[in-house]
């Protein structure tokens, strides 16, 4: 069996080998968010699929031949090279999709309680541009009946997409929990900073790099486990499966907000 046969058992999808180093991918079950990993020296490897492994599960060829340290300092340049091609390329479709898009009222919010929240808009799908820091790396494209994507080759890792009002960080994984949060927040005259980090994995990420803040997670596994795995303080709907757009349509803004205030994360921080 090979190393990508092995992958693909346990449901990585890997459409280029990475050598000697920790790699996200996605999965079968998670096609459009980088839910897997893998490390590979040629020989001997590891893989994990975050929604089902608790830690990574190894495997051993007898036949693959490990690679010289010239052939794999090679492959890993090339590598580079062609990963930084694609970056470049996602950030220019990305610019032209937003430049070329127009504003309005898309099916998906007005789905998740949003009925007058105009977005951008191209080719019926809502846009939600990336950026890290001030810069644009990619965006998510979300059709009308909820599939989300990224665009390929984007830097996805440390992306976000900041809702600021001054306040706390909180960081959350979906743009509708982060609209129904504000929603929220701004009902109870409370200040905010809200990041949409568009994946579990990208808020344990991103909530590196914030001494405070807190997690608004999804009550799944992933989520709470990412959530755990930040060391923050975090919140979640008491309802497995829920994230807080669910909670907010469920109880209603007021009730919503009473109930996460309650909580104590949005009191001030010593």
């Amino acid at each position: 069996m090979t190393f990508e046969s092995f992958a693909e058992q346990h449901g990585l999808i890997i459409d280029h080998i990475v050598y000697d180093r920790w790699a996200r991918v996605p999965t079968i079950d998670k096609p459009h968010s980088k839910n897997g990993s893998y490390i590979w020296d040629g020989q001997s490897g590891a893989v994990q699929n975050w929604a089902i492994h608790e830690k990574p599960i190894s495997f051993r060829s007898n036949n693959a031949k490990r690679i010289s340290s010239t052939e794999l300092q090679e492959k890993k340049r090339k590598a580079q090279e062609a990963k930084i091609k694609k970056q470049n390329q996602a950030i220019m479709t990305a610019k032209y999709m937003l430049d070329s898009s127009v504003m309005g009222i898309h099916p998906y919010m007005v789905k998740k309680g949003f009925p007058n929240f105009k977005v951008h808009i191209y080719e019926d799908m809502m846009l939600l541009p990336m950026r890290i820091g001030q810069n644009l790396v990619g965006c998510q494209a979300i059709s009308q009946d909820g599939t989300k994507k990224f665009l390929y080759g984007q830097t996805t890792k440390g992306a976000e997409l900041c809702i600021d009002n001054k306040g706390k960080h909180i960081l959350c994984e979906g743009y509708a929990t982060a609209m129904s949060l504000r929603r929220v927040l701004r009902s109870m005259g409370l200040k905010y900073t809200i990041h949409t980090c568009f994946s579990a994995a990208n808020i344990v990420e991103i909530a590196s790099y914030y001494e405070q803040c807190v997690i608004v997670a999804d009550n799944d596994i992933v989520g709470l486990n990412s959530a755990q795995k930040t060391g923050k303080p975090f919140w979640s709907s008491p309802v497995t499966g829920e994230d807080f757009n669910d909670f907010e349509l469920r109880l209603g803004t007021e009730q919503a907000g009473k109930t996460f205030t309650a909580s104590g994360l949005m009191a001030d921080d010593d």
